[in-house]
């Protein structure tokens, strides 16, 4: 996905940089307590909202006052806007994506999990998400699920340099540090320009 197809998705510039400059990277979420539920429940991890509740906007008017308040720093803001938004529109992946965004960068990690698995049940070929969940999922430990979900992006897409660093990432986690060489260096590969990359491998050589 392109800064251009982010900006077209969100309609906010600043929340599009923003999400693209995760993407990038994908700097691991804050991590956040482990919680009993079952991780792999479909449930929506989002409070109660009673009809009453709900305010005149629809779920597109929703999604632009929630770009506007997080790019005014304002997430619990944007987060409550997107709420009410995935209520009266629950099969929105532009939605879903931007609250497992928003709950990851928060630390809430089981939400995070919640959103991304919804948006994956309406589209299982986004490598986006793929990768954000393998993310929160490497942030918790849960690196059997990060593992399958970073192969999943893999068989959508063998071309994509974000999903080689992520998995060199995990490996690295795992302790297989010779593999994690070879996925920075096809990373490196595939995008020349991939600063993280080379100083993950460089750090990795000097060993």
């Amino acid at each position: 996905m392109t800064l251009l197809q982010l900006m077209m998705l969100g309609g906010s510039a600043y929340f599009a940089f923003k999400i693209y400059e995760h993407i990038q990277t994908l700097q691991d979420p804050k991590d956040a307590p482990r919680d009993s539920r079952d991780n792999n429940s479909h449930k929506r991890d989002t409070p109660e909202l009673q009809s009453n509740t709900f305010s005149s906007f629809s779920a597109e008017e929703l999604v632009q006052k929630a770009d506007e308040a997080f790019g005014e720093g304002d997430a619990k803001k944007a987060l409550s806007f997107l709420i009410e938004a995935d209520v009266k529109a629950p099969h929105n992946v532009e939605i879903l994506f931007k609250l497992g965004f928003i709950s990851a960068s928060a630390g809430d990690a089981m939400s995070a999990i919640g959103y991304y698995k919804r948006s994956l049940d309406i589209d299982k070929n986004d490598t986006v998400v793929q990768n954000s969940l393998a993310s929160v999922y490497r942030s918790q430990k849960e690196f059997a699920s990060a593992k399958m979900h970073l192969n999943d992006s893999l068989e959508i897409d063998d071309t994509n340099p974000i999903t080689y660093y992520n998995y060199a990432n995990l490996l690295c986690d795992m302790g297989n540090e010779d593999v994690a060489m070879d996925m920075y260096t096809k990373a490196i590969e595939l995008n020349p320009e991939f600063q993280e990359a080379k100083l993950e491998l460089q750090r990795l050589k000097a060993k």
